[in-house]
């Protein structure tokens, strides 16, 4: 059913080249700073983006929205990560973290006025995961629910929220409180209109933060009040709505992704086509052409990953047991994302070094990227652990072997037989874990890639994609296969100082 109030949409074509159109206005305009040191949008920006109304795709059509599909999504991320990631970040806050849990998990009750509210007030939303004390062990958070009659009292402090502060709904997460003070083991969830009595959030501290300065982060003191009704109801546990949600969002990275790093490709040619050094250009150079390769490698794996994630990761599927496919993306394409920056950088020269510049903006802007929803460390050492458990169940440890017949990566395991044939220690540190971690996503990565070359994506970018792929894991291997841990010496000081020797 389409809501009574909202006209016939648009085609998604003509929606998307709108907004591309205003995106481009906005950021070429020679009036718009939005450089590193900038802090927040420019107000006239956001207004001009949101008048758009860009969160509509993450909104179902029975409120008015354009319908919640993920190809739709992971366009409108991608337009907004060509021009400005921390835009795009924004943007995927809303829809991965705030949107899709609400169509999926709120109750009926509330929707209209919150959806309502997207459309037509240009409203934002975030969510309140991470604590001080507690970071990546989100399952010992502190902040605590007691239910007084037909509300619920939440209290305690959340950190490193995205729209610190500029968010009108929040998603908070916390543990109901026994009276014996104790807190229970599932987590629950809330929404917190801010605008409401009882609700007001207190930012305590606003964060210094390097990168992505247009998004603001803090520190938040949480003392509501919340109506029943706007508790989420999961379909079983709160900790599998909590794994659902975390990997519907891993899925989504992949939007963020594509435009960045296709931009970091595009200025990458750009710049090494004009620019000329001893009567040749750039481009003409070997090592020049391998790293724009690898950039244009990490477009085609961006690629594949979107593919797969809009006939994969709706709000229909439950994605709470996809640990290692979501994790595989998160990690590969930030790590990816962080590489392709470094490299646009140095192929710029000394005017990469400038403050304003792209090269660098990209660094900053992608790096923490790779910590926030999970390091990447913990993404892969979590990979590595819950491959490990499917092999010893079916007690084949030889890892070729069991990547030939393992449904993400059996389409494409037989082309790294070779480098993937030797047998899996359950006793390996965890810094082998995480580079078998890297190794897994990759052939993951590769099995998607392939995956897409069968529906009809260029071949040539699918076989530098495949073999920059193998060439990556060629050195996984070894690092993987190196025996000497190598630990710090603490109480370095003593005889460790050269100037002593002189």
């Amino acid at each position: 059913m389409v809501h009574p109030n909202i006209q016939e949409q648009v085609p998604f074509s003509a929606f998307l080249d709108a907004f591309k159109k205003t995106l481009q206005s906005v950021f070429e305009s020679d009036n718009i700073d939005v450089s590193i040191q900038e802090r927040g949008f420019p107000a006239v920006v956001l207004q001009e983006i949101m008048a758009i109304n860009p969160l509509s795709v993450g909104i179902p059509k029975a409120y008015g929205g354009r319908g919640a599909e993920v190809k739709e999504i992971l366009g409108i991320l991608e337009a907004a990560s060509y021009e400005s990631l921390p835009l795009s970040l924004t943007l995927g806050i809303n829809l991965s973290l705030f949107l899709g849990p609400v169509a999926k998990y709120a109750q009926e009750s509330v929707k209209e006025n919150i959806f309502n509210r997207f459309l037509t007030q240009q409203n934002m939303g975030g969510l309140m995961i991470t604590e001080p004390d507690f970071g990546s062990d989100a399952l010992n958070m502190q902040t605590s629910n007691t239910k007084i009659g037909s509300a619920y009292h939440i209290k305690g402090i959340k950190h490193w929220q995205g729209l610190t502060g500029m968010a009108d709904y929040w998603l908070i997460t916390s543990r109901q409180q026994y009276e014996s003070g104790e807190l229970g083991r599932d987590i629950d969830f809330f929404i917190c209109d801010v605008q409401q009595p009882n609700q007001s959030i207190l930012v305590e501290e606003y964060y210094n933060n390097m990168g992505l300065c247009a998004i603001p982060y803090g520190k938040n003191i949480i003392d509501i009040q919340v109506p029943e009704q706007f508790k989420l109801v999961p379909e079983s546990t709160g900790l599998k709505l909590l794994m659902d949600l975390l990997h519907r969002s891993r899925y989504q990275f992949p939007g963020m992704g594509m435009g960045f790093i296709h931009r970091m490709m595009d200025e990458s040619i750009r710049h090494c086509t004009a620019r000329f050094i001893g009567g040749k250009s750039l481009l003409s150079l070997d090592q020049v052409q391998q790293q724009i390769a690898k950039i244009q490698s990490a477009f085609t794996i961006c690629s594949a990953m979107c593919l797969r994630s809009s006939s994969h990761s709706s709000i229909e599927n439950n994605l709470a047991s996809e640990t290692v496919e979501a994790n595989s993306m998160k990690a590969y394409i930030t790590d990816l994302m962080q590489e392709s920056a470094q490299t646009f950088t140095q192929l710029s020269g000394a005017n990469g070094y400038k403050a304003e510049s792209m090269g660098i903006r990209a660094i900053v802007d992608s790096r923490p990227f790779q910590i926030f929803e999970g390091s990447n460390e913990m993404l892969y050492t979590q990979i590595s652990e819950m491959v490990m458990k499917l092999m010893v169940r079916q007690k084949n440890m030889h890892l070729s072997e069991f990547l030939m017949q393992y449904n993400l990566t059996k389409n494409v395991a037989d082309r790294f037989t070779s480098l993937l044939n030797f047998t899996i220690d359950l006793n390996i540190p965890q810094r082998k874990r995480i580079d078998l971690g890297k190794i897994i996503s990759r052939v993951v990565s590769a099995n998607l890639v392939a995956d897409m070359g069968l529906k009809g994506f260029r071949q040539d970018l699918i076989e530098n994609s495949i073999e920059t792929m193998k060439h990556e894991i060629s050195m996984l291997v070894s690092s993987y296969k190196f025996q000497i841990n190598v630990s710090p010496v603490t109480d370095y000081k003593e005889a460790g100082s050269w100037l002593s020797f002189c």
